[in-house]
C-alpha cells in the first residue's frame, strides 16, 4: 500500500512542475517508467523532483553536467526524451 501511495504522490508532482515543458518532460518519463520501477529507483526520483525544472531539463537535454548523486541508469532513461508526448 506504501509504494501505491507514493506513486500517487510522485504522479501528481511529475505533473505539476510548475511549467509546461518540465511537466510534459518529467510527467511523460514518470508515465513511461515508473511501473517498473523498483524501491531504489522510487527514492531516486523523489530526490529528483527535489531539483529545479531549469536544472533537469538542462541534464536531459545534455545543456549540463549531471550532478554524480543523480547519475546512473534513471538519469539515462530521463536522457532519451522519448518519452515525452508531442501534441498536434
Amino acid at each position: 500500500m506504501e509504494r501505491e501511495i507514493r506513486l500517487k504522490r510522485l504522479r501528481f508532482r511529475s505533473w505539476h512542475r510548475g511549467t509546461k515543458e518540465a511537466d510534459l518532460m518529467v510527467g511523460g518519463f514518470f508515465e513511461a517508467h515508473a511501473a517498473r520501477w523498483s524501491d531504489e529507483d522510487i527514492a531516486w526520483f523523489e530526490a529528483f523532483l527535489e531539483e529545479h525544472d531549469v536544472d533537469i531539463m538542462a541534464w536531459a537535454m545534455g545543456a549540463a553536467a549531471v550532478p554524480a548523486r543523480l547519475q546512473g541508469r534513471m538519469m539515462d532513461d530521463l536522457k532519451t526524451l522519448t518519452y515525452v508526448p508531442i501534441q498536434q
